[in-house]
């Protein structure tokens, strides 16, 4: 019985320790408002998604240096015929500066018209 109590103050101790060493607000206050987009280009409907007439959208994000430059683009969902074009798309827009860099979520739109 005693050995139970003293892991139960050891597990306390531990999760205690965790909580003040790990504060939970370290990814979750990131959340800020979006950057406004200052330049973008229509991205170009791929030959091979024209043949097969795909149309869909792309979701893209973008992380965007301070003075508003594409450092790095990631699908993250879309035809993967239609991928590349929309990153190639959004590699070459420009957002407002802002003091730090951010993640912006954006979704590249493909139509046949």
């Amino acid at each position: 019985m005693k050995a139970l109590l003293r892991q139960g103050a050891v597990g306390t101790l531990l999760l205690a320790a965790a909580l003040y060493l790990f504060p939970q607000h370290s990814y979750t206050q990131e959340s800020s408002a979006k950057r406004r987009l200052v330049a973008q280009t229509a991205p170009v409907y791929p030959p091979l998604a024209r043949t097969m007439a795909l149309q869909g959208t792309v979701k893209v994000e973008a992380v965007v240096a301070p003075d508003g430059t594409v450092k790095d683009v990631q699908i993250k969902g879309g035809h993967p015929v239609l991928a590349q074009a929309a990153a190639n798309t959004v590699r070459g827009w420009k957002w407002e500066s802002a003091p730090r860099e951010s993640h912006e979520l954006v979704e590249v739109k493909f139509s046949p018209e």
